[in-house]
């Protein structure tokens, strides 16, 4: 039975609202921690001009292969192992990469490594979309993500909504600069950095 996620189908459109246009020029993309596997199906299905990636811990290949194999489409490619702080990166030619509702997920030093990893791995111009809540300047935007957060470092106290001005720093020394910062539903945001030369 295929893996399910809730939110994938609830945030997939506003999303692709985003990216489509962002990654209209784009060849290849590395996804990050595709979890179920829905979003690079849906994704995939609606920018056919994009070779799609996906990539997550080994133990979630299986229900991204269930989902990629129902879906049968030529541009998506079979989960490459990447756990940020152990695995190699793979060496793939892509020039953008995507994450959705990770760098809460990831203890700090995760999230550090995902990042420094995407600069190496993008080439100058390529694009790194960041998906999922963010404070600013410290603070919650909504009550909403205060509560989210709450329950996120009861689960695991090493989680948590990230700083974006932590993020952005990450982002700078990693080479690359802030290209745009959408606001989404739910109090969520699309962060995309470019790759500097």
């Amino acid at each position: 039975m295929k893996p399910y996620s809730e939110s994938c189908d609830q945030n997939r459109e506003p999303i692709l609202a985003v990216i489509g246009p962002l990654f209209a020029d784009r060849s290849a993309v590395l996804e990050i921690g595709s979890g179920t596997g829905q979003h690079a199906v849906f994704f995939a299905e609606r920018m056919p001009h994009l070779l799609w990636h996906t990539s997550d811990r080994r133990d979630n290949h299986r229900g991204i292969r269930l989902w990629l194999d129902e879906a049968a489409l030529p541009n998506l490619r079979e989960p490459v192992a990447l756990d940020v702080l152990e695995d190699s990166w793979p060496a793939l030619a892509v020039d953008a990469v995507y994450s959705a509702n990770t760098a809460h997920i990831m203890h700090w030093p995760m999230v550090e490594a995902m990042f420094a990893g995407v600069g190496r791995l993008l080439p100058p111009g390529g694009l790194f979309a960041l998906y999922g809540p963010f404070n600013f300047g410290g603070d919650y935007t909504a009550e909403s993500n205060a509560r989210f957060d709450r329950w996120l470092k009861e689960r695991d106290p090493l989680s948590g909504i990230r700083d974006f001005e932590a993020l952005d720093r990450l982002a700078h020394a990693a080479g690359m600069a802030l290209l745009e910062n959408f606001e989404m539903p739910a109090n969520n945001r699309t962060l995309c950095w470019r790759r500097q030369p």
